[in-house]
């Protein structure tokens, strides 16, 4: 296959950041990155772009950095507790998503996205629980969360009847 090499003058998942010179299939080039101003082909002219790109790309790097630090502040200073309907007992039913929390973020004006945010199974329990959101390669952020039921926990009446024999 043949394979250009360009001049990335915007940030692309997977392949790179602007200011870097890659190589990329023709095709992809041709088709993609050319007509949408994404990347240059390398000319002696283009070169000279490079510096100018990276010094950008340095600075967005730095305000990203910064942002997602400020973020990270907000989100492990922030206490959130998710209502839940239980059942007998304090069973609850269904669970607690990434997504309710992602949701119960935005109403304290704290903005993540569902990519960012890692939460290995379903919370199934009452309880505090913790979360990790991955703002930037270099910012992890703990969110500690409680969840509580919405209605008081009804102890069974057996259980009442056989704790008091005892």
């Amino acid at each position: 296959m043949a394979t250009n090499q360009v001049l990335l003058l915007t940030p692309i998942a997977g392949i790179g950041g602007e200011g870097d010179t890659v190589s990329v299939k023709a095709g992809f080039a041709r088709n993609y990155l050319f007509p949408r101003k994404m990347a240059l082909p390398i000319t002696q002219a283009n070169k000279k772009h490079v510096e100018s790109l990276k010094t950008a790309r340095a600075i967005r790097e730095k305000t990203e950095l910064e942002g997602a630090q400020e973020l990270a502040a907000k989100i492990t200073a922030s206490r959130i507790a998710v209502a839940v309907k239980t059942g007998e007992g304090g069973k609850m039913f269904g669970s607690v998503t990434a997504l309710d929390l992602i949701a119960r973020l935005a109403e304290d004006g704290i903005e993540v996205t569902k990519k960012q945010f890692n939460l290995p199974a379903p919370v199934k329990t009452l309880g505090e629980h913790v979360a990790t959101v991955k703002l930037h390669p270099e910012v992890e952020a703990e969110l500690k969360f409680e969840v509580v039921s919405e209605n008081p926990i009804e102890v069974d009446s057996t259980e009442e009847a056989d704790s008091e024999e005892d």
